[in-house]
């Protein structure tokens, strides 16, 4: 069972890792729809399909880490039990992987929108593992984290 103190570290970290969530989706939708258009013409053949691939794995890894977020919030509002967050149809979804030698050969505008969702995707996933950890391990740092909760 979380703690009060662990309970509102969780959902200030959600809450934050969604509104990052959004504003990435925004400008990845800008770029993708207007500005890497004109970029994506400049490519290679080859490289334009992939160009093109990226981006829809961009929005895929962008989903499902905006509908695991959803879920979490769900459960911090009570609207839906931890026990429902663990199955797997609210799991975090699985994320096509993105070529590190073809993320070379992106616009580098492409390529950091692409590099910021794997990082936000592995982040999220890192929390979506944590869910697995039996509730009576308790980590260190998590120990660290309900303290300086309970600090202020």
């Amino acid at each position: 069972m979380q703690g009060q103190g662990t309970a509102r570290i969780h959902r200030k970290l959600v809450d934050s890792l969604y509104v990052e969530a959004m504003l990435l989706a925004d400008e990845a939708r800008a770029y993708f729809d207007e500005i890497g258009r004109n970029e994506r013409d400049t490519l290679e053949a080859l490289n334009r399909v992939a160009f093109s691939c990226e981006s829809l794995k961009v929005t895929t890894r962008l989903m499902h880490v905006i509908a695991w977020l959803l879920t979490q919030r769900a459960v911090d509002a009570g609207e839906l039990e931890p026990t429902d967050a663990l199955s797997p149809s609210r799991r975090l979804g699985t994320a096509p992987e993105t070529d590190e030698a073809l993320l070379l050969a992106m616009p580098t505008q492409a390529a950091s929108i692409i590099q910021t969702s794997i990082e936000l995707y592995r982040r999220v996933a890192r929390l979506d593992s944590s869910l697995d950890l039996p509730s009576t391990t308790v980590s260190p740092a998590r120990r660290m984290m309900e303290r300086l909760a309970g600090a202020f």
